[in-house]
């Protein structure tokens, strides 16, 4: 039995509530996602404007927003803390990130050590910025630890640190795991198979579009099946036109999955942890 239920509240509902009684996670399209875990507001990933859209006009290879932003930024009062987890716009984008940190003085914001310089250009705050690498861990509010993700290869910097990450956050009662951007790559399954992840945010857009590849929503499910993670949400798909797959085909491949829950996800509803029912001796 799958311990994530849909539930018929959208990111703005999810945000607002002052301390939910379990895990909860709201997607913003994308990679974007909202995670609830006691009083904690976190953004994964927010991209909540139309910069690719502007910075693309007038080009081969427009960006317009295939949906709306299910959130304002001017609704995220009270963020706690930003994961981003590598510097692609529609992950780190100046418009939302700047923004949150003007309306939220403690809001924290998590970034790739490689990629400080790059977050520094946003007009990040230099003093709520953590930079995190590849297999180190923080405590932030939560126990946070960064996992190498490869995009579509595993990029470091001069000083070797990995450009692009993915986040296990251990939250009260369950583990999740938001892979960034990346493919397969040798040992990443073997890895985080020791972690105890509940749940599995994956990216599912695939490859060969001329543009930096993901998972097919095949490979996601044989991660989760390797690394003994029962249950995953796909996503990155219906942002942008030329690099997406339809929603319908994620559904059908869903519906052949017997030994992974996968929860499909839409920007009017949200997904709220069900602990396991206590077993009596």
């Amino acid at each position: 039995m799958s311990n994530w239920k849909r539930i018929p509240s959208n990111a703005a509902d999810v945000w607002k509530m002052a301390v939910p009684p379990h895990p909860m996670i709201a997607w913003l399209g994308q990679a974007g996602f909202i995670v609830r875990a006691g009083g904690s507001r976190i953004l994964i990933d927010p991209y909540l404007s139309d910069s690719l859209e502007e910075k693309y006009r007038g080009t081969d290879k427009p960006h317009p927003r295939m949906m709306p932003p299910p959130i304002t930024v001017p609704e995220l009062l009270g963020a706690d803390l930003v994961l981003c987890t590598h510097r692609h716009t529609d992950h780190m984008d100046k418009q939302t990130l700047s923004r949150i940190a003007d309306l939220n003085p403690a809001c924290r914001f998590v970034v790739p050590r490689a990629e400080i310089d790059h977050a520094l250009s946003l007009g990040l705050p230099p003093d709520r910025l953590v930079t995190i690498d590849a297999g180190e861990e923080l405590e932030a509010g939560v126990k946070i630890k960064a996992v190498p993700s490869a995009h579509e290869s595993l990029e470091t910097n001069e000083r070797g640190e990995h450009r692009y990450l993915g986040y296990i956050l251990r939250l009260p009662q369950v583990t999740i795991y938001h892979s960034g951007d990346t493919v397969p790559y040798e040992g990443l399954a073997k890895h985080l198979a020791h972690e105890g992840i509940g749940l599995a945010l994956l990216p599912v857009n695939g490859r060969g579009k001329g543009v930096a590849g993901n998972l097919t929503f095949g490979e996601a499910v044989a991660l989760c099946r390797e690394a003994r993670i029962p249950e995953m949400i796909p996503h990155h798909f219906g942002m942008l036109a030329f690099n997406t797959v339809e929603p319908e085909a994620i559904a059908a491949e869903a519906a052949g999955v017997d030994d992974i829950a996968c929860h499909l996800p839409d920007t009017l509803s949200a997904f709220k942890f069900q602990p396991p029912p206590t077993r009596t001796p």
